[in-house]
């Protein structure tokens, strides 16, 4: 998975990035999903609150790859809300990105 191939980057930004995934042990949260939303999620990816995903360090445990070369979501399909509306490019992920030292999207 090690590339940070320019057309993996300009076909989904996301994937060449992940910097929003490793941004803080308390994120990603659980905001709006229903029980049955939250029971696809596995159970050893949760925090123990119950409240979002289970992290370490600051780094989402679903996240996989290396954040700014290429990454990828270990449960895409059933990700929580919040990983949902995280948009490439916007105020949250320009924040992620200057935390790891990566340029924002233009």
């Amino acid at each position: 998975m090690e590339t940070n191939d320019p057309a993996i980057a300009a076909q989904n930004p996301c994937q060449a990035c992940g910097a929003c995934c490793s941004y803080s042990s308390n994120w990603p949260r659980f905001t709006t999903e229903n029980d049955a939303a939250l029971d696809l999620i596995p159970t050893d990816l949760v925090n123990e609150r119950l409240s979002g995903m289970r992290c370490e360090g600051e780094r989402c445990t679903a996240l996989r790859g290396k954040v700014g070369v290429a990454t990828s979501c270990g449960i895409y399909a059933m990700r929580p809300q919040v990983c949902r509306t995280c948009m490439p490019g916007d105020a949250e992920c320009a924040m992620a990105r200057k935390r790891h030292g990566l340029p924002a999207l233009v």
